[in-house]
């Protein structure tokens, strides 16, 4: 007898219901992670004093806020060559910071995947600290150190999202490197291969698709992050969008909004059309 409850079974005319009790321990033990889940969630909001009136109906106090202050958006501000000029240099600055982040993280992800790494004892856990190093700091902190190092500019913008993309990809790489078939490697292997040949010809074959959807994945991470590193003077659009909503100029901020969801919609389409181009070519 199954330890849950089956289906009904019809036979001929009659009906036939099969029960089998729950088998104790896992139901015990999924009811009482369940209620402890529900009262930790008690205590955590009675323990914040969180206001879920208020929660409830700020949706309608939202609206109006945004009906009232941030709409209609000044498009015409976003339309100023200044902040054209912005736009560009954001774009360049998630694409340099990506594209250096991504080739750091194709040899991390390589080092730090461990069926293929070519040391367990030594590189692969120099690399999973690496990686994990780049990934626990926000991007905002390395801007601030690098705007400190460096001063105000592009360059510690670039350097932050590079920084920011190598812990953002890397981890991803790895883990997709660490799901191949190993069949293929250890043929390489078996032929006498080295670490390089079974990378070039083992591993990345395998992973091309899924690192094509980590790439563009990861410079629409880059680009939304490289719209923040400029409150902290490594440039781009982030200034003007510091400077708007210092000054309340919620129209204007509204409009900036409005380019970084159209920029954004944009790369997710290119994401699209690069992902079919290489299933197509696989």
């Amino acid at each position: 007898m199954s330890d849950k409850p089956q289906n009904t079974v019809l036979v001929g005319d009659d009906v036939h219901r099969q029960w089998s009790r729950f088998k104790y321990p896992q139901t015990l033990i999924n009811y009482g992670i369940l209620l402890s889940v529900l009262l930790f969630f008690s205590y955590s909001v009675h323990y914040l004093n969180i206001p879920l009136d208020r929660i409830l109906g700020m949706f309608g106090r939202l609206g109006d806020v945004l009906a009232n202050r941030y709409y209609p958006p000044d498009m015409e501000y976003i339309a100023d060559k200044g902040y054209l000029n912005a736009i560009i240099e954001t774009v360049q600055m998630a694409y340099l910071g990506a594209l250096f982040g991504l080739m750091i993280s194709i040899i991390l992800g390589w080092f730090a995947a461990y069926n293929v790494s070519p040391s367990k004892t030594y590189i692969y856990p120099i690399a999973r600290i690496f990686t994990m190093g780049c990934r626990s700091v926000h991007e905002m902190i390395w801007a601030i150190l690098f705007v400190t190092i460096l001063g105000f500019g592009l360059l510690p913008g670039v350097l932050a999202l590079t920084m920011f993309s190598i812990g953002f990809a890397g981890k991803l790489i790895a883990e997709e490197i660490e799901s191949i078939d190993m069949g293929e490697v250890e043929a390489i292997r078996a032929m006498g291969g080295n670490h390089l040949q079974i990378f070039v010809y083992g591993v990345f074959p395998q992973v091309r698709v899924a690192f094509t959807g980590i790439a563009i994945y990861t410079w629409d991470v880059a680009f939304r992050a490289a719209t923040v590193v400029g409150f902290v003077g490594a440039g781009g659009m982030g200034w003007y969008l510091k400077r708007n909503v210092m000054q309340i100029e919620t129209q204007r901020t509204a409009a900036i909004l409005v380019s970084i969801v159209i920029l954004v919609v944009i790369s997710e389409f290119i994401s699209a059309w690069a992902r079919d181009r290489m299933s197509k070519a696989k």
